[in-house]
C-alpha cells in the first residue's frame, strides 16, 4: 500500500482517568513523549510504535506480524492493548479504509482524511479542509458533526484514471455490409466507466 500526503494537560497513568490528548505533531522521540504523559516506553511499546511507522496503514495483524519477528511471544490483545493506548496518549490514530479491521500510524502530522484508490491501494493523505464544504453542509442540513479523519473515500488516483483512460479511447468503427458499423468486442457498447467511487464505513 503506497502513500502520499497532501498538506496545504497531562494524564494520570491509571486506566480509569485515561484522557484523549489532542495534538497536532507529535516527535519521533518516543520516549519523551511518553515521559511526558506520565508513561514509560516499555519494549512492546516501542516495538508497536517501530511496526506503525514502518508499516504506516496497517491493521493490528500486520503490526503483530511485524513486531513477532522480533518478539514472538507478543500476542494480539497486547497489540491492541498497546495501540489503544497510544492512541489515548495522542501517538497513533487510526482510520477505516476499508470494511475489515482499522489501520493504524503516526500521529506525526496534522489530522488529515484518506483517499484511497481501488486499483493500486495507493492512500491519500489530504488535509481535512479540503472536505470542510462537505462537512459544513452536512451541519447545516443534518446537525451532523463529521469526523473525517476515520473514514476513507475510495476512487481512482489520477494515475489509474490516466491509464484507464488511455485504454478506453472511443475508434472509428470499421464498415460492415452495406454501411453498416461492424459489430465489436462484447460489452464495448457499454464503454467503460473512467472513474469510480464511494465513501468508507464511518
Amino acid at each position: 500500500m503506497r502513500r502520499t500526503a497532501i498538506c496545504p494537560t497531562t494524564a494520570s497513568p491509571s486506566s480509569s482517568e485515561r484522557r484523549f490528548y489532542t495534538v497536532d505533531v507529535v516527535t519521533t522521540d518516543w520516549q519523551s513523549d511518553l515521559r511526558a504523559r506520565g508513561y514509560r516506553l516499555t519494549p512492546q511499546r516501542q516495538l508497536v510504535l517501530e511496526a506503525v511507522d514502518k508499516l504506516e496503514h496497517s491493521t493490528p495483524d500486520d503490526i503483530l506480524a511485524e513486531v513477532r519477528r522480533t518478539a514472538g511471544g507478543v500476542n494480539i490483545s497486547t497489540v491492541y492493548r498497546t495501540l489503544e493506548l497510544l492512541e489515548e496518549l495522542g501517538l497513533v490514530s487510526h482510520a477505516h479504509l476499508g470494511h475489515g479491521a482499522p489501520t493504524y500510524h503516526l500521529a506525526d502530522r496534522h489530522h488529515h482524511m484518506h483517499l484511497v484508490c481501488r486499483d493500486c491501494t495507493e492512500v491519500i493523505e489530504a488535509d481535512l479542509s479540503v472536505a470542510e464544504p462537505f462537512a459544513e453542509r452536512l451541519l447545516a442540513t443534518f446537525g451532523f458533526d463529521t469526523d473525517m479523519k476515520h473514514f476513507a473515500i475510495f476512487g481512482r488516483c489520477a494515475k489509474c484514471s490516466a491509464q484507464t483512460s488511455g485504454t478506453a479511447e472511443p475508434t472509428e468503427p470499421d464498415s460492415g455490409p452495406a454501411g453498416q458499423p461492424a459489430p465489436g468486442p462484447r460489452g464495448a457498447e457499454t464503454g467503460e466507466r473512467s472513474c469510480r467511487g464511494g465513501r468508507g464505513p464511518s
